[in-house]
């Protein structure tokens, strides 16, 4: 796998339409992702004294961090709508190597700031409900 500029490391909003159009997320300056699972044990007396895990169980999550310069596009206004309502959307993950990852995910958290002699920034997080696939 070739090294891969982290400004490539897009987040996307869905459009609502039945199949999305994606729009990038403006003024980006950092993005997360977190791939999450829980382990369910299986360890029984049988196990030998170590710890065994049942393959394919649990609740498996992603979880989106990101940051950057507020510009009023479009889409940062999307997000601050469904951060307002509670509302689960579209949104796309996409990387130099041109893999994407898509599912519905709902804004937990849109903060903003602005010292004085700054920029207006911002930073979110987003946790998927339902299945994240690759694209």
């Amino acid at each position: 796998m070739a090294v891969e500029k982290g400004s490539a490391f897009l987040l996307k909003v869905g459009d609502g339409a039945g199949t999305p159009a994606y729009s990038t997320v403006a003024g980006m300056r950092t993005t997360q992702l977190s791939i999450n699972g829980e382990a369910v044990a299986i360890t029984s007396k049988a196990s030998g004294g170590w710890r065994e895990l049942l393959s394919g169980a649990g609740v498996r999550s992603v979880s989106v961090s990101a940051a950057g310069v507020f510009t009023g596009s479009g889409a940062e206004l999307r997000i601050k709508g469904h951060a307002l309502a509670g509302l689960i959307d579209d949104y796309e993950l996409s990387f130099e190597s041109g893999e994407r990852l898509r599912g519905r995910f709902l804004v937990t958290r849109l903060d903003y700031a602005g010292d004085f002699n700054g920029e207006r920034s911002y930073a979110l997080a987003l946790e998927s409900s339902g299945a994240v696939v690759s694209a």
